[in-house]
């Protein structure tokens, strides 16, 4: 009887194992800064876009039922702007997927902006309003926050949620089930980022904003304005306190991007 279950435990293992390195991959291209990390993508691309896009839809509909969601307007069509310029440039990190870009304006003073999968974006007016966001400023944060959707980081956590036991197999399997697209809201809207997802959000955004002609330096002076605000950083950069270091790392990516900033400017 031992002996059964010493090679059912072995088999499990061995099961164990190759489903692992069968659900790692990286889901980008390396782009100029070299962003090549593997994966752990356990969980369907497909179902977590689909259940973020119905989660983006709750989310915008108790927005306007609350009259909050700004549809139109100069400051909406400045967003939108920066946007169009920013999907510009995301086949640089992936070519594989074919997504619908979606932005929401959110009228309120929350210092926030956040991704969903399959790019649907949110802005809260605070952020560029008590921060006093310059149009590159603006290009940062987006940037940082489209690279968190192109990365897949929403997916890779629930994979990680689902290895872990923290998830039913069965949500997961099921994009339209309610569990499912709470889990995907809470970590994109509330649940800060791991550091290493940080750094690459922030790189790959670097990178975003410069090929779209916005001069990449405006992220330096974009954390230099979250420092200022008491040391506490936003929602959307709530796992990243060390402003410091934060700045070194990018600006040893500075040699990298100015040059494509260079070279994009002269078309806009």
């Amino acid at each position: 009887m031992s002996k059964q279950i010493n090679k059912l435990f072995h088999a499990i293992i061995l099961l164990g194992i190759s489903f692992y390195m069968t659900a790692c991959a990286t889901t980008t291209n390396p782009g100029a800064v070299g962003i090549s990390r593997q994966q752990f993508l356990m969980a369907p691309a497909a179902n977590i876009e689909t259940s973020a896009a119905l989660g983006y839809a709750k989310f915008n509909n108790e927005a306007k039922a609350n009259n909050r969601l700004v549809e139109s307007g100069t400051e909406f069509n400045r967003l939108k702007n920066i946007e169009r310029r920013l999907v510009q440039q995301t086949n640089v990190f992936r070519s594989d997927r074919s997504w619908q870009w979606e932005l929401s304006l959110i009228n309120s003073p929350e210092i926030n902006a956040a991704c969903l999968p399959g790019g649907k974006i949110i802005f809260y007016t605070g952020l560029i309003n008590k921060l006093q966001l310059s149009d590159a400023e603006i290009a940062a944060v987006m940037g940082h926050e489209m690279a968190h959707a192109l990365r897949e980081h929403g997916r890779e956590r629930v994979s990680m949620a689902m290895a872990q036991g923290m998830a039913l197999n069965a949500a997961a399997l099921n994009p339209y089930d309610t569990q499912l697209v709470d889990q995907v809201m809470h970590y994109a809207l509330a649940l800060p980022n791991s550091r290493e997802a940080e750094s690459e959000g922030d790189l790959m955004g670097l990178e975003l904003m410069a090929r779209a002609g916005y001069d990449p330096r405006a992220a330096i002076s974009l954390h230099q304005k979250m420092s200022g605000k008491g040391g506490q950083p936003p929602e959307f950069l709530s796992d990243h306190p060390n402003w410091s270091t934060r700045v070194a790392e990018i600006n040893n990516y500075m040699p990298v991007v100015m040059p494509l900033y260079e070279a994009a400017r002269q078309n806009y």
